[in-house]
């Protein structure tokens, strides 16, 4: 444990160095911010009679915590040393070594998601405050809706690093990353809530969603700090936040271990 501890401190520090990035990262969450809350804004002020399954406020303030922390759990983070090492051959130096091989490289990515979200969040989540409405990031709902926030969020982090992970591992059976995960990428990314908040679906959709495991990576840690999801139901809903990440990590163990006995070591 004491391995994995120091491999992601390392990693934390090592991250911490590209500050520039982060900054571009702050200009451009704040401006997909803007430009989504007058997109939306433009809507509800088109059609005042129109029955919303949101309020404005509670949709602003979704978009926010969206910007906000959107590195911390944007599904189409790519570990290029895994995908390098698969390609390269120099996968099989990670095999002589001491500590798990999942393990490793999945608290890699998760450290990586807290060092960028880290140092983004924050000047957004002020700026959102500051400004004045309907652009006004709101405050949680109540206290038990930040404390449910916080620990959903958390998960959340947990799980897509988990589903990443089984998505990398897949590529040492298809060689070429591209495939698999632009095709995950772009259905956790819909129904995660990232292009539109998931109260706004068709309801076949959102029957589907409830199914999936991404609506606990970006719809419900982001409503249930607005008021949208209850707290009784944000409480029940962890259940399932909870029950996805131990399958997840579970299955991107398990296909590691094949996944590795039959690796073909490509390169030199």
């Amino acid at each position: 444990m004491k391995a994995y501890f120091n491999y992601f401190k390392l990693r934390v520090i090592t991250n911490l160095q590209y500050r520039a990035a982060a900054l571009a990262g702050i200009s451009t969450q704040f401006f997909f911010g803007i430009t989504y809350i007058m997109l939306y804004l433009a809507l509800y002020e088109s059609n005042t009679s129109a029955n919303v399954p949101m309020d404005l406020q509670s949709l602003v303030t979704y978009l926010w915590l969206q910007q906000s922390f959107f590195a911390l759990i944007y599904p189409f983070l790519k570990d290029q040393d895994l995908l390098k090492m698969i390609k390269n051959g120099n996968l099989a130096y990670e095999l002589i070594r001491p500590q798990s091989f999942y393990f490793k490289f999945y608290i890699k990515m998760i450290s990586e998601r807290l060092v960028a979200a880290s140092l983004r969040c924050l000047p957004i989540i002020i700026v959102g405050l500051l400004l004045p409405s309907p652009y006004k990031l709101g405050l949680p709902a109540s206290v038990e809706s930040f404390l449910l926030f916080i620990v959903s969020l958390s998960l959340s982090c947990l799980l897509v690093s988990a589903l990443s992970m089984i998505i990398h591992i897949i590529t040492l059976f298809t060689i070429d990353s591209r495939g698999i995960i632009s095709g995950y990428s772009v259905i956790a990314e819909v129904f995660m809530g990232a292009v539109i908040p998931l109260p706004f679906f068709p309801n076949f959709l959102i029957k589907i969603g409830n199914y999936l495991p991404f609506r606990f990576i970006g719809d419900f840690p982001y409503r249930v700090y607005s008021g949208s999801i209850s707290v009784i139901e944000g409480r029940n809903l962890l259940f399932g936040s909870i029950s996805w990440l131990i399958i997840a990590i579970i299955v991107g163990y398990l296909i590691s271990k094949v996944a590795l006995k039959k690796a073909v070591i490509q390169g030199g």
